[in-house]
């Protein structure tokens, strides 16, 4: 008995801090909050004193990594307020939407398309259009807060400008090709997945689906022009950053990420000139900008006080690798990311955990298939969260029932999961 107390011991010091960590997020006192609260508890369990955290977490937030993030999600978020605050997000989907006359292509197109766009609860934006698309279609408001919730998530585990995918690179050290060659079935498999369980004739009929008239003309020049700062931002985040480590190696592949999005930030405020000064002043004192910087922190610093306590080194040494490896990559993701609801919760509480397990066992070289089912695991459990801001706001828009609504996002998430299962064993 004492045995196998002195093996689940550092175990339930772990549980216990993610427990705080938690309950943090349930009780609405701050994601960046929680987490920072969840590392100081698990560095007082694990035998470090009140000093040396405080200095771990001050050294931790002068690292370069942590510096390049922040600098990263900061210009991500600028560049999302503005396309929104300036219209532009919306003259981009009405010059695009005289391309498209299938109404299934319709329905998948307007919130697939505001999801190349990371902002929180973006979905409310796309709900608008679902709308206006879907207005001669007979469809329920529960399928049309459906397909707008799930069509709008379908890049989020490939897409560069997506701070989970940021912050994962970070964590691991890796470039982003180096991820999305392993990730980059997710979004044919959520695609495929949605047009199953939502679109398929079987479930929408052609006399559901009356084709409305073009909402505007085709204009090419139209299109690019508004979508011209996305372009800058996603071609220009990743030809700067293969060109960097092409060319310049010793060279922190980041600054060409922060070089693009900057551009991309200039061009916006070139192109609607209305914004002016004034707006960048608003923006930097959002307190949803702030609240994002303060997770990063707190990611940087348990991070760090994990390292510090040797968390990882006691698992390993008293339980072996199995359990440790079940639980930092497929359990805790999930857990994490259902009682979140957001993808960077679960990367920045849990990635470090696996990450350190797999250094300790000398498994370094499978790091990218257990980041891929960590992945999937925690955007699975995002994505079937009840509290997902987006989610409940487009349930919200669209005045539908949640629990109805929410059943039918169950049988699809699991079918992701599984997917997810699939591609590790095929790439361990």
């Amino acid at each position: 008995m004492d045995s196998l107390f002195v093996t689940l011991a550092p175990f339930l010091k772990v549980l216990f801090s993610f427990l705080l960590m938690l309950a943090g997020m349930r009780l609405r006192i701050g994601l960046g909050l929680s987490i920072l609260l969840g590392g100081v508890a698990m560095g007082l369990l694990f035998g470090m004193g009140v000093l040396p955290i405080v200095k771990t977490g001050a050294l931790a937030l002068t690292q370069d990594k942590f510096l390049f993030l922040a600098a990263i999600v900061g210009l991500i978020l600028i560049l999302s307020d503005a396309m929104e605050r300036s219209g532009q997000s919306k003259r981009l989907m009405e010059a695009l939407s005289g391309f498209l006359t299938s109404p299934r292509l319709r329905l998948v197109f307007f919130p697939a398309l505001i999801g190349l766009l990371p902002m929180p609860g973006g979905a409310v934006f796309s709900a608008p259009m679902i709308k206006t698309v879907s207005e001669d279609m007979r469809i329920s408001n529960s399928d049309r807060a459906v397909l707008n919730y799930w069509f709008r998530h379908v890049w989020e585990l490939i897409w560069p400008l997506y701070p989970g995918i940021i912050l994962t690179l970070a964590l691991a050290d890796l470039q982003i090709i180096d991820l999305v060659s392993y990730t980059w079935p997710a979004t044919p498999i959520m695609l495929l997945t949605g047009w199953f369980f939502f679109l398929r004739p079987g479930v929408l009929g052609a006399k559901d689906l009356t084709v409305p008239m073009p909402l505007t003309t085709r204009s090419k020049s139209a299109a690019l022009r508004e979508g011209l700062p996305l372009l800058i931002a996603i071609v220009g985040a990743i030809g700067l950053e293969t060109s960097i480590a092409a060319l310049a190696p010793s060279i922190p592949f980041e600054f060409g990420v922060v070089a693009a999005l900057a551009a991309a930030v200039v061009c916006v405020m070139v192109q609607n000139t209305q914004l002016g000064l004034n707006f960048l002043r608003k923006v930097l004192s959002k307190r949803s900008l702030w609240s994002m910087i303060s997770v990063i922190c707190a990611i940087f610093i348990f991070k760090d006080i994990l390292q510090g306590a040797g968390v990882v080194q006691e698992m390993a040494r008293v339980a072996g690798g199995d359990a440790a490896l079940f639980a930092s990559a497929a359990f805790l993701p999930f857990l994490v990311g259902m009682v979140a609801g957001i993808n960077v919760a679960f990367v920045g509480a849990t990635f470090p955990l696996l990450l350190g397990v797999l250094s300790s066992l000398g498994m370094q070289d499978q790091t990218v298939p257990y980041i891929v089912l960590a992945t999937f695991c925690g955007f699975t459990g995002v994505m079937i969260s009840p509290i997902h801001i987006c989610f409940i706001l487009t349930c919200e828009y669209f005045q539908c029932d949640l629990g109805r609504t929410w059943r039918k996002v169950v049988a699809p998430c699991l079918v992701f999961l599984a997917s997810g299962v699939a591609l590790f064993f095929l790439y361990v």
